[in-house]
Order: structure tokens, then C-alpha cells, then sequence
């Protein structure tokens, strides 16, 4: 438990045994003993019970916290400027009637509160996430979490802090293909975090209302509850892909728009530093970035909306009256009332993504009719994807009592063949030599998380999908239970547990 001072107490460790150095620490200094120094340990008491008191003398010299980081480029702020060990740091009011012991000296070229690196910390945490290049897990940088984070503090505080090489990982896509991700080290994630921290509240003031890709606030259940409401309304829909999106971000652009929100001169000098790091691949080859934010970076999300926000959200809105959309992250979807008009503006949007270094998916990115209800046309293209959601005609049967087409959306085939493949990779001849409730405690959240995403329309069709863990459950009951001779008897005996036991797993209630 973490105890504040008042005697208020935190989960984890000690804050003061955070922050407050050992005396095993080099790098004294002899000004620390004087009226600065008690100041100090004043304003971390009143920062911890969240008064406004303003950190700003340190506790160990800069190089300290450098010494087993990586070397530093002459371009860096050196704190070596305002500080040379072993001399006294002289603030300008030193020396001047009334400093005694309200005498703060500062001796970092940038303000970056200590408990903000620690409130980003507890962020990745929570987001958990595996490790970079340096193979530094979590649990890993806690063992030494007073020392990790001091030392990323020290150096954001002075400017000396370079990301290491992202770590590239490809992942398979579900339609196919390779996804290209770059997973930072763990101390450049909180150092991320850090910034994103400060620079997301700013930029979401600008955000536009109908962007809900990575924003606090939003989700991809209200995204796709718009586009069912809107379809009912707009007989035609522009479905948009970008190819390659964080891998083609231009610098130049982003950084542009960048400057025109973010202030701070350290927060630009990091993220230019992110978006220029380089990437280590698996064979140990590095790849200089000139364009492009790595998919799997904390700030990159952040950084992608506000490349696309300007790109796409602000220019449709300002070129096309009564245009509607949502879009998240980089697919986007476009409502019109005629076909005329989503032609028209696919061809703009082709030249204006180009000229923003982008491009459209020549696949698929494509125009569909809302076939259902009142829309009874014929035409070839009546259905499109979005965020694992196929959106087509299906005849339906309501409860009040109608029979007929309707446009709705339901898990797409996409997304049901990769939760079945899911579900086949799982370790079922281990489990053999376990019990249901073992498995039980394996299944249950992965079964819960896929039926409340895709259970948002369409519920019994993800349930129909999730049968392929029952037909899974019956082969696993007759390879452990020699008295179930066939896959009928073991599929009789899962179906009787399912109706005694109908809250064993998630989708087994209300079947």
C-alpha cells in the first residue's frame, strides 16, 4: 500500500520511496543541504495531497540517470547548461533579500511533474502490452520501479531522453495478408504516455463529433450504432479503406498540425523523436522511419486522428453540405442519398488523399446500396463491412409481427472464421486431463468479450458462431470419457449440462 502523507493510502509502493533517492545514490550536491532542499521535500508533501506546489529542484545529478541509458547526440538539451556536478546551482534569486527558505532552485530545462510519470505508469500498466527490443517485460521494470522511473523522469526533465528502435511484429490480418505492428519498449510507452497525457485533452476539444476511433469517451458500439440509424435513412453508402495508413502518415503534415495544438517545446521535440525512430526487425535490422507512425505506439492513435481529422474531417466537411460520416481511425463511411453523389465524391477523395501522401484501397473501397424497407432497388453492390459488422439485406421476422427485408448488420464471415480459428488453436488435448470448470475459467471471459462486441445486433448469429465451442466441448467429452463411444453421445451429454447448467458459459444462457 501506498501511503501519502495525511496517512491516505494508495495501492503500491511508497511515493516518497519512488522518488526520494537513496542515500546509496552518487551525485550530491552541497546546495541540497540548504534552503532549496527543504523546500523540495515542502512541495512534494503539498503535490502529494493535490495542492498546487510546484516541483523543481532534483534530487541526483543528470548524469546519474544516464549512465546506463543510451549515449546521447550533441542535438540534445544538455543539462550540463544550467548545472556542473559538484558546484552549487544559483538560482536568479539567490543572494536577494527574502529567499531563505521559500528559495526554489530549478536545474531542469523542462517542467514535467513527477507524479504525472507515475500516473502514466499505472496507465500501461493497466493497458498491459508485451515488451520491446530490450525483452523488459512489466513486471520486469517494477522491480526496480523507483529507479526506472526516476530515471525517465530525469531525463524527459532535460531533454536527453532518445526512444530506442521500435520492434517490429507482423500479425495476420483477418482477410489476409500481414499487419505490420511497432511494439516500443516499456519505458518508451510510459514516456508516451507521458506526453499523450497532456496533449490528448487539448486536441480532443477539436475533434470532430462522428470520429470514434482510440478517444476517451467514444467506442466502436457507437459507431456502428450510427451507421444503422443512418443507413435506414440514406439508400447509399461510400465505404473507405486506407491503404498502409500508419505506415504512409507524412511527417511534415502531421507535425504541422501538431504545432498548431501542442505548445510545449518538449512535447514536439518527443514526438518528432517518436515518429523518427527506428524499427528492428526480427533478423536485427534497423530501418531509418521517414514517414509513418508505428501501429502499436501509445501516442500513435492519438497522432493518426489528428492527421486524419484534418485530412478527411475537416476538408469534407468544409467541400460537401450536408455530408454524413463516421469514421474510426481509418475506415470511414459516407452517407448519400444518391448514387451520383458518392461517385462524385470518391473521386475527390482519391485526389486528396494522394495529395496527403494516402491512398485509397483499390478493393475495398467501394459504394454499396442500402437494399431493405423502403429501399427496394436492384443493384450489385448491397452490403459493405465495418468493424466486424457485415451491413446487408436479411429477411427478418419481428416481433410485432412484420416479415420482410431489412438492411441490419450481424457479425461479418470475416470475424466468425477468425473467433472458429480462435477456438481451434486452443489447448484441447491438454485439456484432457482437465475438468469442465478448468476450462470453464480458460473460455469464459474470451466467450463473453466476443458475445458482448458482436452481440450489439445479430445476437443470435454470434451465438450460432459460438456453437463451434460446443461442437469443440463434444469432441474434447469424448476423448476423455471412454464411456461416450460417439460424437452423438458426447454431443447428448454437453447439450444436458448446457440445460442444467445454462450459466456455465456466456453464450449457453438464454439458448
Amino acid at each position: 500500500m501506498l501511503s501519502k502523507p495525511g496517512n491516505e493510502r494508495i495501492s503500491g509502493t511508497s511515493f516518497d520511496d519512488i522518488w526520494l533517492r537513496a542515500k546509496r545514490q552518487p551525485a550530491w550536491r552541497w546546495h541540497e543541504f540548504r534552503a532549496g532542499f527543504s523546500t523540495e521535500h515542502e512541495n512534494l508533501s503539498s503535490w502529494c495531497k493535490g495542492r498546487s506546489g510546484v516541483l523543481t529542484t532534483q534530487d541526483e545529478g543528470t548524469n546519474t540517470g544516464h549512465r546506463d541509458g543510451l549515449p546521447r547526440s550533441s542535438k540534445e538539451v544538455s543539462v550540463m547548461e544550467t548545472e556542473r556536478r559538484g558546484q552549487p546551482v544559483q538560482s536568479k534569486d539567490e543572494g536577494q533579500p527574502g529567499n531563505g527558505r521559500n528559495l526554489q532552485i530549478e536545474t531542469k530545462p523542462f517542467t514535467i511533474p513527477k507524479k504525472l510519470v507515475y500516473e502514466a505508469f499505472k496507465r500501461v500498466k493497466a493497458n498491459k502490452g508485451g515488451y520491446g527490443i530490450d525483452a523488459q517485460s512489466l513486471s520486469d521494470f517494477e522491480q526496480d520501479l523507483k529507479n526506472n522511473l526516476y530515471k525517465l523522469w530525469n531525463r524527459m526533465s532535460s531533454g536527453s531522453y532518445h526512444p530506442p528502435p521500435v520492434m517490429r511484429v507482423e500479425i495476420e490480418k483477418p482477410g489476409g495478408g500481414l499487419r505490420p505492428l511497432g511494439i516500443p519498449t516499456v519505458t518508451d510507452r510510459i514516456a508516451q504516455m507521458v506526453v499523450k497525457l497532456l496533449a490528448e485533452p487539448e486536441l480532443e476539444r477539436h475533434f470532430h463529433p462522428h470520429s470514434y476511433g482510440y478517444r476517451p469517451g467514444k467506442s466502436a458500439h457507437q459507431a456502428l450504432a450510427t451507421a444503422k440509424e443512418r443507413c435506414h435513412g440514406r439508400a447509399w453508402v461510400l465505404d473507405m479503406d486506407i491503404k498502409g495508413f500508419f505506415e504512409e502518415i507524412n511527417h511534415d503534415l502531421l507535425m504541422r498540425a501538431v504545432r498548431r495544438h501542442v505548445k510545449e517545446s518538449w512535447q514536439l521535440m518527443y514526438i518528432e523523436r517518436w515518429l523518427t525512430a527506428p524499427v528492428q526487425h526480427g533478423d536485427g535490422r534497423l530501418e531509418e522511419k521517414t514517414k509513418g507512425t508505428p501501429q502499436g505506439g501509445v501516442i500513435s492513435p492519438l497522432l493518426a486522428n489528428l492527421f486524419l481529422h484534418y485530412v478527411f474531417d475537416v476538408w469534407v466537411e468544409k467541400n460537401w453540405d450536408r455530408i454524413e460520416f463516421e469514421r474510426y481511425a481509418d475506415d470511414i463511411i459516407c452517407h448519400w442519398v444518391s448514387e451520383r453523389e458518392a461517385i462524385a465524391l470518391l473521386t475527390l477523395l482519391n485526389k486528396r488523399f494522394n495529395e496527403c501522401g494516402l491512398q485509397l484501397h483499390p478493393t475495398k473501397t467501394k459504394i454499396a446500396y442500402c437494399k431493405g424497407g423502403r429501399n427496394k432497388g436492384d443493384y450489385e453492390n448491397v452490403t459493405f463491412d465495418f468493424l466486424g459488422y457485415t451491413f446487408g439485406p436479411r429477411w427478418v421476422k419481428t416481433r410485432q409481427g412484420y416479415q420482410g427485408v431489412l438492411f441490419i448488420a450481424a457479425v461479418s464471415q470475416k470475424s466468425a472464421k477468425r473467433i472458429r480459428q480462435e477456438i481451434n488453436r486452443w489447448p484441447w488435448k491438454y485439456w484432457r486431463q482437465m475438468e469442465l470448470m478448468d476450462i470453464r475459467r480458460y473460455c469464459q471471459s474470451r466467450l463473453r468479450g466476443w458475445l458482448s462486441y458482436y452481440g450489439l445486433f445479430g445476437k443470435s448469429i454470434i451465438r450460432n458462431v459460438l456453437f463451434h465451442f460446443d461442437k469443440r466441448l463434444s469432441r474434447w467429452a469424448k476423448a476423455k470419457y471412454k464411456q461416450l463411444k460417439t460424437l452423438m453421445q458426447a454431443a447428448r451429454r454437453i447439450n444436458r449440462a448446457r440445460r442444467v447448467n445454462s450459466s456455465w458459459f456466456p453464450h449457453w444462457s438464454g439458448t
